[in-house]
């Protein structure tokens, strides 16, 4: 009788162990399907005249290309958009990989691409936080809000 006792005791702490850990990492678990998803809402808006073309080199990081680019290395997810054939999360990003980096100026000045780069900048500020990014999710709302 212990022994079944002990198995059933020590089946029930292995399953409630399992369920408790799929919660915490469902949270943040995050598809390229999520990214498509949010992608598929904005890129037709984007403005694609005067983009440049950037390869990415051993040491890049998203943020850091785009603080080359532009105001601030916050507006990532514009160059994520733009580059979606390429590179779908921005935690992806490979050497050799070659991205579409817009003109940022000509998408603020146009209200319907304006809205696009609000909107990618705002849902990638979503993904951020369920990842439990807090400060870089933070930042990236920020941005969508001054737009």
């Amino acid at each position: 009788m212990k022994k079944i006792a002990f198995t059933l005791s020590l089946i029930m702490c292995i399953l409630l162990a399992a369920s408790c850990g799929s919660f915490k990492t469902s949270k943040g678990t995050v598809t390229d399907d999520t990214f498509k998803t949010i992608y598929s809402r904005y890129s037709s808006d984007l403005i694609m005249e005067g983009t440049r073309s950037y390869t990415v080199v051993a040491g890049d990081t998203l943020h850091h290309i785009a603080a080359n680019y532009y105001p601030d290395g916050y507006y990532y997810p514009v160059i994520l958009l733009a580059s979606r054939d390429v590179l779908v999360d921005p935690h992806k990003i490979q050497v050799g990989m070659v991205l579409t980096v817009p003109d940022l100026e000509a998408n603020l000045s146009t209200p319907s691409s304006r809205a696009a780069v609000k909107g990618v900048i705002y849902d990638c500020s979503n993904i951020e936080r369920s990842r439990d990014w807090i400060d870089g999710a933070n930042a990236l709302r920020e941005i969508a809000d001054s737009l």
